[in-house]
């Protein structure tokens, strides 16, 4: 097995497989040497001997040593795996960055720039971690994204090429051959009953307590944007200049999502989003497990993950407008914000809307009006920016940034240990703090707040 999954070893691997155990799913893959096909640890496919398989911690590792998809299994519907958690920060940040379409839309040199290196170097790490070139894993990446839209959605063959960054069909329908073994057509008529709407089944790793997350939306939605009823969450959103909305809804293990974009190219983008969003691929069984070993009644709901937000700037909007006041007043205010400035209700405001706009209509201290026009010009200039950066802005604290780290970017380990409520839960769990928390500070903060 490659570097990035050395946590597993074969014999750890061949345990889980022969027991088909749904906790490893996503964490690695098997490839039966005999037929061709590499398969999810899962899969209900007889079980090959001990001989006759090789594993593979990717995708696609998986597929540059010549191994194509299982179609009863689907490899590429499988959680996404947690295996680059612990390896080199800049691969662990390129990749990621190719799978939200970093060499769809721009170069190998453009990428190396945003890294702070070398494209040599950052063609070095991808050889050393995976015995590939990033434009190839890019490839794979496409690839299987393509076969899971294949699968899942009833799009048409030439939408899912350009959505998944193909600049014709016919190139399109010769890298799926070449590298998947199969036509696109050969995928298509495994699945005969698909739906007429626009719709993607995405993998949850269970336990996933959907119920709370909805319960948290729903708390915390603004109108017009938002909408959250006893099994679903939509909303409409822009997606760099593309506008479009989707409805979320847990169907057994898969989040099935409907959704309409202006430009089918920005789709790879929304799934990245909404896996992110809806804190997709956590661990919640090995998170949990950490947190049950500092105090056993912590974990109130099990499966809480994250309840991110669209994107950093209305994290960063929700927390200054939540600055020591209740939640109902806090969306009380964002709901007065979106309703002055956005009154057809259909997207977030942007900075340049804030930035320009007479807040007074805002009930709150002028103060913290100024603060939030602040934060709108710093974002409109920097949209990007870490947030740690934004401690330079007057009337921005730690707690602002970190509910922008925790709900904005989804980070893993942001324990809010100045929040009022969990001050309250600290005195109940003495034995909770940012280090014992570690590395999943945020799913401690949830679940203190499950508390009360």
């Amino acid at each position: 097995m490659g570097e990035t999954s050395a946590v597993l070893c074969p014999s750890q691997c061949q345990k889980a497989r022969m027991a088909r155990d749904v906790r490893y799913d996503g964490r690695f893959y098997v490839a039966v040497k005999t037929t061709g096909i590499f398969c999810r640890p899962i899969c209900p496919a007889n079980l090959p001997k001990e001989e006759n398989v090789e594993y593979f911690s990717n995708q696609a590792q998986a597929l540059q040593a010549g191994y194509r998809p299982c179609l009863r299994c689907r490899p590429d519907s499988a959680p996404s795996s947690w295996a680059w958690k612990g390896v080199e920060t800049t691969f662990a940040r390129a990749v990621t960055l190719i799978e939200e379409g970093a060499l769809q839309n721009g170069t190998l040199a453009m990428l190396a720039e945003r890294l702070g290196i070398t494209d040599r170097y950052l063609r070095q790490l991808f050889q050393s971690h995976l015995g590939m070139s990033p434009k190839q894993y890019a490839q794979y990446h496409q690839l299987m994204f393509a076969k899971q839209l294949l699968h899942s959605s009833a799009m048409k063959v030439g939408d899912i090429a350009f959505a998944c960054g193909f600049n014709s069909v016919r190139r399109f329908n010769d890298a799926f051959q070449k590298h998947l073994k199969l036509t696109p057509s050969q995928v298509r008529k495994t699945d005969s009953q698909l739906s007429s709407s626009n719709s993607i089944c995405l993998a949850v790793r269970a336990p996933f307590n959907w119920h709370q997350m909805l319960a948290f939306y729903r708390l915390r939605a603004v109108e017009g944007i938002e909408q959250v009823t006893d099994t679903s969450y939509q909303r409409s959103f822009v997606l760099n200049g593309s506008k479009g909305w989707f409805q979320a809804e847990l169907q057994g293990e898969t989040l099935k999502v409907e959704f309409e974009l202006e430009d089918i190219r920005q789709l790879r983008n929304l799934v990245v989003q909404l896996q992110r969003m809806f804190d997709l691929d956590a661990d919640s069984a090995l998170i949990e497990r950490q947190l049950r070993e500092l105090d056993a009644n912590i974990v109130l709901h099990s499966g809480l993950r994250i309840p991110g937000v669209w994107d950093c700037w209305e994290a960063g909007v929700r927390a200054i407008l939540g600055q020591q006041v209740s939640i109902k007043a806090a969306i009380g205010q964002l709901n007065l914000l979106v309703q002055t400035l956005c009154p057809n209700h259909k997207a977030f405001p942007t900075p340049e809307m804030v930035m320009a706009a007479d807040l007074s209509f805002l009930r709150m201290p002028n103060s913290r009006k100024e603060t939030l026009q602040r934060f709108a010009l710093y974002m409109n200039d920097s949209r990007d920016t870490d947030p740690n950066e934004w401690l330079a802005i007057k009337g921005i604290g730690p707690w602002t940034v970190n509910y922008a780290r925790l709900r904005g970017q989804s980070q893993p380990d942001c324990f809010l240990d100045s929040d009022l409520v969990v001050k309250k839960a600290l005195q109940r769990f003495p034995k909770l703090s940012k280090a014992s928390v570690a590395p999943w500070g945020s799913y401690a903060t949830f679940h203190c707040w499950s508390h009360f």
